[in-house]
């Protein structure tokens, strides 16, 4: 027995038992969600949830297509997808009261639900965030040279998102296996999508990427089943992505929390609730083939209820999570290395350094892989992957499309499906354009999933300026990331740090901002630095120069300007000791406190802005901890507060130079 429909002139057919499988889904999503709302109101859900109801042939038909090991990612409406894609409905509804025993152990809600050991990538509340992430997935996947696919789901509202246009193209110019679907329901928060979107049909923007695009009727499970049952299979054949739009609508307000004035028509409204509901649509279908009997389809009905009983018993027992535990989940334990010095005579410069660390981590872990603009056959800008193109190919050294946000974020999604991508940014003033990929997926992904999964990513460039190359490629930003728990921020400021702390973050399993100082890479000359392969700890400090009068704690270009002063003191009688603590977070607070206890005395350097600049928190540091030791108060010295002029003589000004770090260390010394 089997449905049909219509399509070129031909039957198409989904096989009866797949078809009843695909109602009893429905039936589990809609149940779910109709208890999450009667919980929702009766305060045992908090915050809020996105009721999938009147949706669910497009997740139930979906997830009849994929494997275990495919991957999914979804929006912030994603009950329906992680229960088709086979998610525990006990933990999900555990997590949903914010339990222990839920999928995310309470950190993470109805919003960021996930279950990586069925490849659920998680819901996201970012509109439009798992876009990039899936096609990330798709990626690895292509890697390892598997046949996964990546299925994202999104609506109607996240079409309209700059990511929608970057990943579909990145996705079609690398022929990734990825199924974008749009759950076109109608309306974004309360605005119908006609009023927001230049087409009628979103699909018809797939054109533009050389991606088919089709439009269905997301409530006709037979459309949908077949529709993506073609999709997969020309993904895993590898022949690219493609985007499908599947009409549907949300029988619900926005969010359970919705507070607005509900702006659909009635007639509307009405028609889509009476006349089109997916789930009656199903069982005339079910019944019209004899598939299954009335008795069946109440069995079905019922069977779902009692699961549905027997999980908000379960989340009911859990245990309440502790602050503990919530600290624990935000990073991945930090190997312990032993770092070798700069033993030999063989000299190399920054840019040496930094290339010979990627190329003996990609030699030696195939998982690795390096990815940006012009990381290729022009070598990098400042000649970082010189080389490394001819060495291990295309694939593991790819050049990207000018689209920074999203393939930062298809590094953030290949990290979590099991590679260590390196990217780069062109010029670190770009970081800004991928903020929410760095602040919102890589640093809280494995929070937000209670502290299991992993995200190996390292995103490396050049900022600073001292090449007058003007305010918009010459900032030093290194506070806003220390700022944000979940990430990893080094910067070296010598050729054997760069090298060992580059191997240290492409092996450590957390997001590592790492960042190079384009000063160092023209000014910095070379030093000695091992051939060996060799990591140097996260979170170590160093003590470039030992000194008993006065403490400097100077980050990347600053160390090698302080050093010099330090040499010049010296000639008057002061003693200087300076402190690179090379990762700014997680800091290396005993080292700094050690030396200031015995110095008493405390100027921090940075290239950066003074004011809120990472010096701030240094400052912030040593006068809640080691007050008592100070005899002179902290001094801060760091760039004016201008952004970065061009003029020579005033890019001089802006920058801390030598001359102001001694004046600095006088005064404290008077």
């Amino acid at each position: 027995m089997v449905a049909e429909r219509k399509s070129s002139g031909e039957n198409m057919k989904v096989p009866s038992k797949e078809l009843v499988a695909i109602y009893s889904t429905m039936q589990r999503i809609r149940q779910f969600d109709q208890k999450t709302q009667e919980l929702f109101e009766a305060g045992m859900v908090k915050g809020t949830a996105h009721s999938y109801v009147g949706q669910e042939a497009i997740a139930a038909s979906v997830g009849a297509n994929l494997r275990p090991d495919d991957f999914v990612a979804s929006n912030h409406r994603g009950h329906g997808h992680c229960i088709a894609k086979g998610a525990d409905l006990n933990r999900m509804m555990a997590e949903l009261m914010g339990r222990e025993n839920g999928y995310c152990r309470g950190l993470g809600g109805s919003m960021h639900i996930a279950d990586m050991g069925l490849n659920i990538l998680g819901a996201n509340g970012i509109v439009g965030a798992c876009m990039p992430l899936s096609t990330g997935a798709a990626l690895a996947s292509k890697l390892k040279g598997t046949d996964q696919v990546s299925v994202c789901f999104f609506g109607d509202g996240g079409s309209n998102q700059g990511l929608f246009h970057e990943a579909m193209n990145l996705a079609s110019v690398w022929k990734l296996p990825v199924i974008f679907i749009c759950e076109n329901n109608q309306y974004a928060l309360s605005t119908s999508y006609r009023k927001t979107t230049s087409i009628d049909q979103i699909a018809t923007r797939a054109a533009g990427y050389n991606v088919p695009g089709l439009t269905i009727d997301g409530n006709d499970v037979v459309e949908v089943y077949l529709t993506v049952r073609e999709a997969v299979e020309r993904a895993r054949a590898g022949e690219g992505p493609t985007l499908i739009e599947a009409m549907t609508y949300r029988w619900g307000q926005h969010s359970m929390r919705a507070n607005i004035r509900d702006p659909r028509p009635k007639e509307e409204y009405e028609d889509w609730t009476k006349t089109r509901d997916p789930i009656k649509r199903t069982e005339k279908q079910i019944r019209a083939q004899k598939a299954a009997s009335t008795e069946r389809l109440q069995a079905i009905y019922s069977n779902v209820e009692d699961e549905l009983d027997t999980a908000i018993d379960f989340g009911k027992q859990g245990e309440i999570p502790s602050v503990d535990m919530m600290m624990s989940a935000i990073y991945a334990p930090h190997a312990n290395y032993s770092e070798p010095g700069p033993v030999g005579t063989r000299e190399l410069s920054m840019p040496e350094a930094l290339n010979e660390a990627i190329r003996q981590e990609m030699a030696r872990d195939e998982s690795v892989f390096l990815m940006g603009e012009d990381v290729g056959a022009t070598g990098g800008i400042f000649q970082v992957s010189k080389g490394l193109m001819d060495e291990f190919g295309e694939e593991r050294v790819r050049d990207t499309p000018i689209s920074e946000a999203t393939f930062v974020g298809c590094g953030v999604g290949a990290a979590i499906a099991g590679m260590r991508p390196i990217v780069e940014i062109q010029i670190f003033d770009f970081i800004t354009l991928t903020m929410d990929m760095l602040v919102n997926q890589a640093s809280k992904f494995r929070f937000m999933l209670g502290g299991t999964p992993t995200v190996p990513l390292v995103v490396r460039g050049p900022q600073g300026g001292g090449i007058r190359m003007a305010a918009q490629h010459s900032q030093s930003l290194e506070a806003w990331f220390t700022h944000v728990p979940g990430l990893v921020v080094v910067g070296p400021s010598t050729p054997y740090d760069a090298k060992g702390l580059l191997v240290a973050s492409i092996r450590d399993n957390n997001p590592v901002i790492f960042l190079e100082t384009k000063l160092l890479y023209v000014e910095g000359g070379s030093s000695p630095v091992p051939e060996d392969l060799y990591a140097i700890p996260i979170g170590k400090a160093d003590i470039k120069k030992e000194g008993t009068d006065i403490t400097i704690v100077a980050t990347m270009a600053m160390v090698q300007r302080s050093l010099s002063a330090a040499r010049l003191l010296e000639r008057e009688g002061i003693s200087v000791e300076v402190i690179d603590p090379r990762t700014l977070k997680p800091l290396d607070e005993e080292t700094i406190l050690q030396s200031v206890r015995k110095t008493n005395r405390l100027l921090i350097v940075h290239e950066a802005w003074t004011s809120g600049g990472f010096g701030a928190e240094v400052a912030a540091m040593v006068a809640d901890k080691g007050f008592d030791w100070l005899d002179a108060p902290i001094q801060r010295l760091g760039a004016l507060d201008a952004p970065m002029p061009y003029s020579d003589e005033l890019e001089r000004a802006t920058i801390p130079s030598q001359n102001k770090i001694i004046e600095a260390v006088n005064d404290l010394m008077a």
